[in-house]
């Protein structure tokens, strides 16, 4: 068989395929380690949840705003608050006062009233927890809470998906375990606030679930911005 002699511009045709293949080849093995890393996996959702509840693990009262005025009304038809204030009041955590305020009536007539002011004594106010939050819009946000404990990942027990792409999301059922403050371990404090006590008593056994959707980096919970 006539065999025809290598010229330059052949042999620079055949690198310049050889370094072609190659590096499809890498881009291949890079958007496979990709695929990888967003693959639905125990590791992969308690990396997701762990950072979750870095940032919204704090398991907390819904009393954002003090001092917390209370009326003789809500006393009397035995409001939350109501109930609540006096018990945090009495292991220290807050303190009330009677004070004047001025409110409208149903007329729009302005009057004064009397009502029993909380605010938070310097015990109370080192489980009141401030955290900055990003907005939807891009900005951040600072915000506060009186908070009674902080969960932590226990264990991934499953996860089920659901869409395609963009709208793949997953919703992860987990086990925790919570550092709940001292005081939570009071007996009135278990009985007005009932939540609270189910979901300390649930540490390591009870499952909570949140949802993820994936993006380049690996799985972010929905309601992280």
């Amino acid at each position: 068989m006539r065999r025809f002699p290598m010229t330059n511009a052949f042999l620079l045709r055949r690198t310049a395929v050889s370094i072609g293949l190659i590096a499809s080849a890498l881009v291949l093995n890079a958007l496979s380690g990709c695929t990888r890393s967003v693959a639905p996996s125990s590791d992969q959702f308690a990396a997701a949840l762990k950072d979750y509840l870095a940032q919204r693990g704090d398991l907390c009262l819904a009393k954002t705003d003090w001092p917390i005025d209370l009326t003789q009304h809500e006393i009397d038809t035995g409001a939350r608050n109501a109930l609540q204030l006096p018990v945090l009041e009495r292991l220290g955590l807050a303190s009330s006062t009677v004070a004047d305020v001025d409110v409208k009536d149903d007329q729009e007539m302005p009057h004064r009233m009397k009502v029993r002011r909380y605010a938070l004594t310097e015990a109370g106010r080192q489980f009141y927890l401030t955290r900055e939050r990003a907005t939807p819009g891009g900005g951040r946000q600072t915000v506060g809470d009186f908070c009674a404990a902080r969960l932590s990942l226990d264990r991934v027990v499953h996860w089920e998906l659901a869409g395609e792409g963009r709208d793949r999301l997953a919703t992860v059922s987990y086990t925790y375990q919570v550092k709940a403050a001292p005081w939570t371990a009071d007996a009135e404090v278990q009985r007005v606030f009932p939540v609270v006590a189910q979901v300390i008593r649930g540490a390591g056994s009870a499952q909570l679930q949140e949802r993820f959707r994936p993006t380049a980096t690996g799985w972010v919970a929905v309601d992280l911005p």
